[in-house]
Parts: C-alpha cells; sequence; structure tokens
C-alpha cells in the first residue's frame, strides 16, 4: 500500500489533483464552522441533543446542521433535484432524447439541474428557517429570508465546490463532499466511545464488540456492492464492407445492488414526512399518529424495510430498461447462448434482475435498519453506523480507488490491485 501512495505521489498530474481536492475539503470545512447570520446557535444544538433523525441528517452535512452554518443544507438540495431528473428522464420525451445526445445533451441535463438546486434549496431553506423561528434572534420576514437566501447560496457553493473537483480533483465531486462530511464525525464518534468507557456506562467488551460489528458491516457491504451476475453473451461474426466484426463472447454485468442508496433516501424521506408534521400540529390525535413514525419505533423500523424493498423494485425498473437492453443485442448481432433473441432473452434478463434485486434489496433493509440493533446489543447510544452513511463512504471510496488505480496504470506504474 506504501508502494502504491508512493506512485501516486510521483505522477504529476495525479498529484495535482489530490492536492487541488485536499483544498477544496478544507474550504468545505471551514465554511461548516461559519454561521448563518441571526440564528442562536445554543438553541440549535439543544435540539440536535434530542433527536435521532436530527442526528443522522446533521451527520450527512458534516456538523453544519447542528452549527446552523452557511452549509447546513449540505448538498442535499442537489441530489433531490438530480434524483427528480433521472426520473424525468424516463417520462419526459424530451429529456430521454437529450440522455441519448452524449455530452451536449448531458450539459443541458446539468443545467436544469442546477436550476432545480437552486429552487429546491431555497424552499428547504424557507422550510428550515420557518420550522426554526424560534432559535432565531430577531423572528421577522426579513431576517428569515435572509437565512434562507444564505443556505441557498451555501448549497449552491458546495454544489460548484464538487463540480471542480470533479473536473480538476479525483473522484465525483459530490460524493466526495458527502463522504468528507460523514468522515468527519468519525473523531467525535470515538469521543463519545471514550465519555462511555470514562463514566463506566459501557465494558471494553462493549466496544470490541462494536468494533467486529463495524468490520463485518464494512466487509459485507463491500461483497454487495462489488457483487454482479454475469450473463454470458456471444456476438456472430458479420461483414461490414470489407472488415469482418464480431465473433467474440463477452458478459452482462448485473449488479446485486443495482439501485444503490436511492431506495433508502426515498423511504427516509416519506416517513420523515408524517414526523416533520407532527412537530408544528399541536392536535392530540396527529401527536399519536406520529408517535408511530418515532425514529427508531418497532412500526416505523418495519415500515422503514418494507418501503426500502419497493422502493429498490420501484428504482430498478425505471433505470434498467431490459427491452432495449435485449433489442440492442439482437441489432448488433449478440445473443444469450440457448436463447433466441429479442422477447425471450428479455424475459430471460428480466427474470435474472428480479431475483438479484430481491436479494439488494434485502441487504438494503438489514443495513439500514441495523444501527437500531447494534445500539441495542453493544449499549453504545449516540454513535450512528451503518445505513446510508456506511453505503456512501463505501462506494465512495471504492469508486474513488477505481479512478486512481486507472490513471495510475496509464502512466505504467504498480497500481493499488495486485
Amino acid at each position: 500500500m506504501l508502494a502504491a501512495l508512493a506512485n501516486v505521489l510521483r505522477i504529476p498530474e495525479l498529484r495535482q489533483k489530490v492536492v487541488f481536492t485536499l483544498a477544496m475539503f478544507i474550504v468545505f470545512r471551514i465554511g461548516i464552522h461559519i454561521p448563518a447570520p441571526g440564528v442562536n446557535a445554543a438553541v440549535i444544538e439543544q435540539m440536535f441533543n434530542t433527536g435521532n433523525l436530527l442526528g443522522l441528517l446533521d451527520l450527512f452535512s458534516g456538523g453544519a446542521l447542528s452549527k446552523f452554518s452557511i452549509f447546513a443544507m449540505s448538498i442535499t438540495p442537489y441530489i433531490n433535484a438530480s434524483i427528480i431528473m433521472q426520473l424525468l428522464t424516463v417520462v419526459v420525451p424530451q429529456f430521454e432524447q437529450w440522455s441519448k445526445e452524449g455530452e451536449e445533451g448531458r450539459k443541458k441535463i446539468s443545467q436544469i439541474t442546477r436550476y432545480g438546486t437552486v429552487l429546491l434549496g431555497f424552499i428547504q431553506a424557507l422550510g428550515m428557517a420557518f420550522g426554526l423561528k424560534h432559535a432565531i434572534i430577531n423572528p421577522g420576514i426579513g431576517p428569515i429570508l435572509l437565512i434562507a437566501l444564505t443556505l441557498t447560496a451555501g448549497t449552491v457553493f458546495l454544489m460548484w465546490i464538487g463540480e471542480q473537483i470533479t473536473e480538476k480533483g479525483i473522484g465525483n465531486g459530490i460524493s466526495l463532499i458527502i463522504f468528507a462530511g460523514i468522515v468527519s464525525r468519525l473523531p467525535d464518534g470515538l469521543f463519545v466511545i471514550f465519555e462511555y468507557l470514562k463514566a463506566g456506562t459501557i465494558s471494553i467488551f462493549n466496544v470490541i464488540l462494536f468494533v467486529v460489528i463495524a468490520v463485518a458491516m464494512i466487509v459485507f457491504v463491500i461483497a454487495i456492492s462489488q457483487g454482479h451476475r454475469k450473463v454470458p453473451v456471444q456476438y456472430a461474426k458479420r461483414l461490414v464492407g470489407r472488415k469482418m466484426y464480431g465473433g467474440h463472447s463477452t458478459h452482462i454485468p448485473l449488479r446485486v445492488n443495482q439501485a444503490g442508496v436511492i431506495p433508502i433516501i426515498f423511504a427516509s424521506s416519506v416517513l420523515m414526512f408524517p414526523v416533520t408534521i407532527g412537530q408544528f400540529v399541536d392536535v392530540a390525535w396527529v401527536k399519536t399518529v406520529t408517535g408511530w413514525f418515532e425514529w427508531g419505533s418497532p412500526f416505523q423500523t418495519l415500515l422503514y424495510a418494507v418501503m426500502i424493498v419497493f422502493f429498490t423494485y420501484f428504482y430498478t425498473a425505471i433505470t434498467m430498461n431490459i427491452p432495449d437492453m435485449a433489442e440492442n443485442m439482437k441489432k448488433y448481432g449478440g445473443f444469450i447462448p440457448g436463447l433466441r433473441p429479442g422477447k425471450p432473452t428479455a424475459d430471460y434478463l428480466d427474470r435474472i434482475v428480479t431475483r438479484i434485486t430481491l436479494a439488494g434489496s434485502l441487504f438494503l433493509a438489514m443495513i439500514a435498519i441495523l444501527p437500531n440493533f447494534v445500539a441495542v446489543v453493544t449499549k453504545i447510544e449516540g454513535v450512528y453506523f451503518g445505513g446510508t452513511a456506511l453505503l456512501i463512504v463505501v462506494g465512495v471510496a471504492l469508486d474513488t480507488m477505481k479512478q486512481i488505480e486507472s490513471l495510475i496504470l496509464m502512466r505504467h506504474y504498480q497500481g493499488f490491485m495486485k
């Protein structure tokens, strides 16, 4: 590993990319400590000491939400806008056409995504400002609008940083910003565990058990994230002009976790809605219903798992166009051995995707609800480990490593993986 890192620093181009990415991380971390104007930070921090859900949201912002800094919304509006655009690409013919036009089409979609980020960001910022009026020093229309504009500008600036990292640094900039925010909370978690040990609340056995579970979860997530089903494809020989094409074998890699972390985001967003409404409506029956959806309650946990399974199938179905895949194979002379091209091939691929998606959806549901059980088993509360955060960290780390590996191998150096 040390030799591989030395290879990274030996390549001037790669060294510049690493330095630029780290510089952008420093800018991101500095911005987290710049407070939004006119907010009582002490009231905000008191709120975050009483709710697991708020603590989870704070984790993805790298601590910016509990400080209510200019980056309090993190890059969440951009992620929401990107997901909405991805769904609209399947529904709106114009967007679908742009997605097939290569680089020019992607630029148009990216531009609309940016506009959507500003709109969604401003709406979310207004909702946050109104919802936290008791924490605003002078809760008038002017200060609320100023806070909303500040938070929106912070999100747009983070979006720009992410695009700069993608263009001039290493990896996907937006993903790396979320990665940096999650990883930055690791020292706080270690400090909480140390305080528990010092107070005698937990024993060293609890800490060892927590570490063993954490390592096992990381290994399991890596195995499933990298897992895929290889479907063999044979291409027949065909004569085009004076050249012979085809006649080779390949495979279609169908990933077990095709939907990634999106189903967890969908499910958590839906389940957050009743809790959010309950915070602003002071009616008895509404409070009772809201209690059922309290984060970590049995009903909420079961519903959370079921919704993750549903959204995994839903998102996989709209992002994987199996009939088009089978038609493209037929067009270029490809076929799966033992199957006729066209509908039989599409039906076969659909059966495979349905089965491996079941495994992927159950995996996502287990990873999402596991932190609740880890806290009960290890008796270590207040340290969030698992779920969306673990999937994001592992996924971004693997993708970034692959990009570094390809850049190293392009320069004829020995890479990370032998």
